[in-house]
């Protein structure tokens, strides 16, 4: 599974559904290949609900909440947020309720499919899709079943997440890479607030290593979970190896992760 994330996210063309099965494939056991294909028919299915060409990018988003919002029953709640299931497509797909990624994710790759201009825009806090090009851009909100939205429905969720207006730089398209990173660290935080879960947190932060750009400091947030786990060994290694990354830039930094991997050392006696 983690050779075909690593070939997926490095392809020309990442394909966002297949990997995102793939992310659900780490998380469930049980999903196998067949049950990948499953999602993929259930998504060409969807997209065969959608009428021919309805017109220019609202039109497209009325007929996506028509079909996804109002007749699927697609949509999210708060409860949702406390779920693995809503960062997992396949479980999103099953159970017709995720995160707004991942409801962008059911959005996006349904209306591809139907031949629309769509993306995913990458709003802070609240993830939505757009429709046409940046000067007829429509947004919609899958979380909200689709919703359009006007230019101060817009406003009011930027400033909801982050106290600011709207910046136009956040309504450009968002690249498949960049939402499935996103994605995964909705999952480690989720985890982060369950400790118990800690195997959670390891593989989604290893598959974020896979990615071909992530943060440095990802290689840190592993060392550190492998010493949670018990892993002393390899986890000290691997933050000797991230205080050689920092050291250039930051002695200090580098000299106080090299005391974590000694005491993760002394776990060992």
């Amino acid at each position: 599974m983690r050779e075909q994330f690593a070939e997926a996210a490095r392809s020309e063309r990442p394909d966002l559904a297949l990997l995102c099965l793939l992310i659900g494939a780490a998380a469930d056991p049980g999903l196998d290949e067949g049950g990948m294909d499953r999602a993929q028919i259930e998504l060409d299915r969807l997209a065969g609900m959608v009428p021919f060409r309805p017109g220019g990018p609202r039109d497209w988003a009325v007929a996506l909440a028509g079909v996804l919002g109002e007749r699927e029953g697609f949509h999210g709640t708060a409860g949702d947020y406390q779920r693995l299931e809503s960062s997992l497509l396949h479980e999103v797909l099953r159970r017709r309720r995720g995160l707004p990624i991942l409801l962008s994710v059911v959005w996006m790759e349904v209306a591809r499919r139907a031949g629309a201009p769509v993306y995913g825009v990458a709003l802070p806090g609240h993830f939505v899709v757009g429709f046409g090009p940046p000067a007829d851009q429509v947004l919609a909100d899958p979380f909200d079943g689709g919703r359009v939205l006007t230019g101060p429905d817009a406003d009011l969720l930027v400033a909801g997440a982050t106290g600011a207006p709207l910046d136009p730089a956040m309504l450009v398209p968002a690249d498949p890479l960049e939402i499935v990173l996103r994605i995964l660290n909705n999952i480690r935080a989720w985890a982060a607030a369950r400790p118990e879960r800690s195997d959670v947190a390891l593989w989604a932060v290893e598959l974020s290593l896979l990615l071909p750009s992530h943060p440095a400091r990802l290689r840190y947030d592993r060392a550190r979970l492998l010493v949670e786990r018990g892993a002393y060994r390899l986890g000290a290694a691997e933050l000797d190896a991230y205080a050689e990354i920092v050291e250039p830039v930051d002695g200090a930094a580098a000299e106080l992760i090299r005391g974590q991997a000694r005491a993760a050392r002394a776990l060992l006696n």
